[in-house]
C-alpha cells in the first residue's frame, strides 16, 4: 500500500482552525504550528476566503473561522471532519464520467483506505447490474471509498450492509428525518428511493486486495429534476424534508458513523451491527418477491445472517438464502 502524502498546509491549517473551536489563533502561533512563515499563513488564509471561507482577522489576536462556504470543495469537507483515516485523503472533481471508476484506478495505483472521490456532478453514473443513476450538478452526493481491510472476499457484502447503516444515521442526524434500508443497497424514504450503494472488490480466492464503497444520495432535487422514469419511485431529502439540505454535513456525518461501524466490524465482527442494521430494515417480517438470476423467491424476509444473507420463509415454511436479488415488498 502506498503511504498517503503528507497533508498540504493549506489542509493543516483548517484543521488548526478547526480544533480551535472559535477561539482566536495568532499568525506566529499557526505559522509555528504548520513550519511555515506569517506571510505563508497570510496566503493561505487569503486563498481560503477566495473558496468562501468567512475568517476573522483581529490584530494581536489572529484568526478564526466564521462561517464555512455552502459549497462541496475538499477544504469543506476536511473542517471540522472528525475521523482518524475515513475521508482523510480526498480527491475531488466539479464533473465526472464516474466516480467508481476513479476510485478503481487510484486504487489499482496504490492510494490509501479511506481515500473518497467525490463529484459535483457525474455524467455516466451506475448503480446495481449497471444501471444508470442520475447524478445532476451540486443537488446530491456522488462518491467513492476506497477501503483495504484485512478479511477474505466472501466478507465484502457486509460492507454495504455497513454503509447503509452510516448512511441512514448521518439522514437523521443532519436532515431530521427517518429513512429505512431496503436489503441489500437501497436508501427509502415514505417508501420511495433515494440512496443507493454499490460495493465492488478486487480479491484473491482469500483475500481482498480492496473494496470500492460507491453511494449516490438524493439530496437537493426537486421532483421535476427526476428523469420521467424514476420520477415517481424517487425522492430527495429536501423534497421530504421541505428545505434544502447540507450536502457538507451530511458527507461529513456519513464518514464519521462509518468509521465508528467500520473499527466495531473489525474487531468485533458483524454480530453488534446485525441487529442495529435490522432496526432499519423496511422489508423484515414483511411479505416479498425476491428476483434473482435464477427465478423468484416468494415469501416472508425473517432477517440475515451473520454475513448479511437475506433469509426468506416461503409458503411451505422452507427457508431461502438469497445472496443477491431484487427485492418487491408486497402489499
Amino acid at each position: 500500500m502506498v503511504s498517503m502524502e503528507p497533508p498540504s498546509i493549506k489542509r493543516r491549517l483548517i484543521e488548526a482552525l478547526s480544533g480551535s473551536r472559535g477561539v482566536f489563533l495568532s499568525g506566529q502561533s499557526l505559522a509555528d504550528m504548520l513550519g511555515c512563515s506569517r506571510t505563508a499563513v497570510w496566503k493561505h488564509i487569503d486563498d481560503l476566503r477566495k473558496e468562501g471561507f468567512q475568517i476573522e482577522a483581529v490584530r494581536k489576536k489572529g484568526y478564526k473561522i466564521i462561517k464555512t462556504p455552502d459549497q462541496i470543495s475538499e477544504n469543506e469537507i476536511l473542517f471540522g471532519l472528525g475521523t482518524e483515516r475515513i475521508g482523510r485523503n480526498i480527491v475531488f472533481y466539479e464533473t465526472v464520467d464516474s466516480t467508481q471508476r476513479l476510485a478503481h484506478e487510484m486504487a489499482h495505483n496504490g492510494a490509501t483506505e479511506g481515500t473518497i472521490v467525490i463529484a459535483d456532478e457525474q455524467t455516466g453514473g451506475r448503480g446495481r447490474m449497471s444501471r444508470q443513476w442520475h447524478s445532476p450538478r451540486q443537488q446530491g452526493i456522488w462518491m467513492s471509498m476506497i477501503l483495504r481491510p484485512n478479511l477474505p472476499p466472501q466478507k465484502a457484502p457486509q460492507f454495504t450492509l455497513i454503509a447503509a447503516v452510516a448512511a441512514v444515521q448521518a439522514i437523521e442526524e443532519v436532515a431530521g428525518l427517518n429513512p429505512e434500508i431496503k436489503w441489500p443497497n437501497d436508501i427509502l424514504i415514505q417508501g420511495k428511493k433515494m440512496t443507493g450503494i454499490l460495493t465492488e472488490l478486487q480479491a484473491d480466492p482469500d483475500h481482498i486486495h480492496f473494496l470500492i464503497i460507491g453511494m449516490g444520495m438524493n439530496v437537493n432535487q426537486h421532483q421535476e429534476d427526476f428523469p420521467p422514469e424514476v420520477k415517481d419511485a424517487a425522492t430527495s431529502l429536501s423534497i421530504e424534508k421541505g428545505e434544502p439540505i447540507s450536502r457538507v454535513l451530511l458527507i461529513r456525518s456519513y464518514l464519521e458513523h462509518f468509521e465508528k461501524y467500520y473499527d466495531i466490524y473489525m474487531e468485533k465482527g458483524f454480530g453488534p451491527l446485525k441487529l442495529l442494521w435490522e432496526s432499519y430494515a423496511v422489508s423484515i417480517g414483511k411479505n416479498i418477491i425476491a428476483r434473482t438470476l435464477s427465478g423468484e423467491i416468494a415469501g416472508r424476509a425473517i432477517g440475515i445472517t451473520e454475513d448479511g444473507v437475506l433469509r426468506i420463509q416461503d409458503k411451505y415454511g422452507q427457508i431461502h438464502e438469497v445472496y443477491s436479488a431484487d427485492i418487491e415488498i408486497k402489499p
